[in-house]
């Protein structure tokens, strides 16, 4: 069967009833939910749902009503307590003790005492109960079996807690996130206690959207609406499929040879004969073999599919009388090319990329010396002025790749030819 999965978007941040939000925007049941709260907190909070925009974007805002006067704080030893005593799905029962025992063992540290003891003050609120208990719920009735989530946008600043201003992001949150990759993302708490124990405890790991063919989607909102930034979580839900070619790399093997009797004088021949029959690589090692002769190791990088006919170059262009041949996995990020123009001609920029932004920007050497040649001009100062020129223009790591860049596969059977 295939698999139910939940991608979480924290990139604006994430706290418990925007996470409720989001499932209940993408199709839980919300009087679902506070059947599940119910039998933890009977007649002590209630769910309601409304429909907002932050910043032009709609959403859902859950609000938790306190039906209760001066509600008491609990342990983390009254909790479970009252978790394991409820008439639950064994799911909803065992992910929801899951996230709060987290969030004792963080709130423990921060406070130096151990995890049974900890009073939980804001975090062990009702409506933090009902926050927990309700996206457990949520993920229950939309049959999600895994889930995923995105670096956490945190915050930055200062908030008011229980015992005067502390730092964004809070003590738990930081204890809770080791291991996680966070950003600041804006001013602010951006992301909860509540919101990051559900997240490290329920996601399997930090990663970008996988490969899922989409079902639904559900956007949860925050109290305050911010000007210029969508004040939200996302949930995306739907099926896992196969990963990208990408994800799983392309087949490749690798073609090696230890030659000890051949003119130095015809290795970069023979090296370029091999990348001109279709190696996606060659390249020589220096390496002393038995009676201490001085020699090269050969290693061809190549497709499979042209494997065979490399071999057969190796032993007509190299003196040796065996190769050895490895099966491998290749993983290789896509390659873009965009031409800029400097002093004295044009310049090819390859662009790798993931997930629509440069990794890496490095002008064409053979072009580099081409135009040093024309120019008279020293190589590593046409170098410099192609570096410089592909600043300007904006190809450099963490920039969008642009419209006018021209793909590349890349499969390691395909050369790339420069026009």
């Amino acid at each position: 069967m295939p698999e139910r999965h939940a991608w979480i978007d924290a990139s604006a941040g994430v706290a418990g009833d925007m996470l409720l939000g989001a499932l209940t925007d993408a199709g839980a049941d919300l009087d679902f939910a506070q059947r599940c709260i119910d039998a933890v907190l009977p007649d002590s909070v209630r769910l309601r749902s409304e429909r907002v925009t932050r910043a032009g974007i709609a959403a859902i805002k859950v609000h938790v009503d306190v039906l209760v006067e001066d509600p008491p704080h609990r342990t983390w030893r009254t909790i479970a307590q009252l978790l394991a005593d409820a008439d639950l799905p064994e799911d909803v029962r065992q992910n929801a003790t899951a996230v709060f025992a987290k969030l004792a063992e963080a709130e423990a540290k921060v406070h130096g005492t151990t995890p049974e003891e900890i009073h939980f003050h804001e975090v062990g609120a009702l409506d933090s109960i009902a926050d927990v208990v309700g996206v457990c719920a949520g993920l229950h009735d939309l049959a999600i079996s895994s889930l995923t989530a995105s670096r956490v946008a945190v915050g930055s600043g200062t908030v008011k807690a229980a015992h005067g201003r502390i730092p964004v992001p809070v003590p738990a949150v930081t204890r809770l996130a080791s291991g996680w990759e966070l950003v600041a993302g804006g001013e602010g708490e951006l992301t909860t206690p509540t919101g990051m124990a559900l997240v490290v405890t329920l996601c399997r790991e930090c990663t970008d959207l996988p490969a899922l063919r989409m079902d639904s989607v559900g956007l949860g909102a925050g109290s305050k609406d911010f000007h210029g930034r969508a004040n939200v979580t996302r949930i995306l839900v739907g099926e896992r499929t196969s990963p990208s070619r990408q994800d799983r790399g392309d087949s490749a093997v690798l073609i090696e040879a230890n030659v000890d009797d051949l003119d130095p004088r015809l290795w970069p021949g023979a090296l370029a004969d091999l990348m001109a029959a279709g190696a996606s690589d060659a390249w020589l090692v220096p390496i002393t073999m038995k009676k201490g002769r001085p020699a090269h190791t050969l290693t061809v990088l190549s497709h499979p599919s042209a494997a065979d006919r490399l071999r057969e170059l190796i032993f007509t262009r190299t003196t040796t009388i065996g190769v050895r041949q490895t099966d491998y996995r290749k993983f290789a990020l896509p390659r873009a090319w965009v031409t800029i123009k400097i002093t004295g001609g044009e310049i090819m920029i390859k662009l790798a990329h993931r997930n629509g932004l440069i990794e890496q920007a490095t002008p064409e050497f053979d072009h580099i010396t081409k135009i040093a040649t024309a120019t008279g001009t020293p190589a590593q100062i046409v170098l410099s002025e192609a570096i410089a020129a592909a600043w300007t223009a904006g190809l450099r790591p963490g920039e969008p790749v642009p419209e006018n860049a021209h793909s590349t596969s890349s499969n390691p059977t395909e050369q790339e030819h420069l026009s």
